[in-house]
């Protein structure tokens, strides 16, 4: 092989090596905003009484019921604060959007 081909393959290797970085960047932005874009809230199975953060069986039919939906808010030590009970109370915002919640 003489220099001219060996280089006229390295141009090629690098450049589809850099489409490859760029495609990979282009599907990582659009799975964030995809993901950023949702009109539904966080949901978490809680039990009611304690604000624990329970497994979700706990608040699917046919578990043992002690668990609810809580939506928005965060968890803390296991405990959720901040949403609320009542999806309608809260709101979500897009990537970098902050939840905001009444009562519970």
């Amino acid at each position: 092989m003489n220099d001219s081909s060996r280089s006229s393959s390295t141009t090629r290797r690098r450049m589809r090596s850099g489409s490859v970085a760029l495609g990979g960047m282009g599907l990582l932005a659009a799975a964030l905003v995809a993901c950023g874009s949702s009109s539904e809230p966080d949901k978490r199975c809680v039990d009611r009484a304690t604000l624990e953060k329970l497994n979700t069986k706990e608040c699917k039919s046919g578990g043992s019921g002690r668990g609810a939906y809580y939506y928005g808010g965060s968890v803390s030590k296991n405990r959720v604060g901040g949403g609320s009970f009542d999806k309608s109370a809260v709101t979500r915002g897009g990537i970098g959007g902050h939840s905001s919640s009444s009562g519970g």
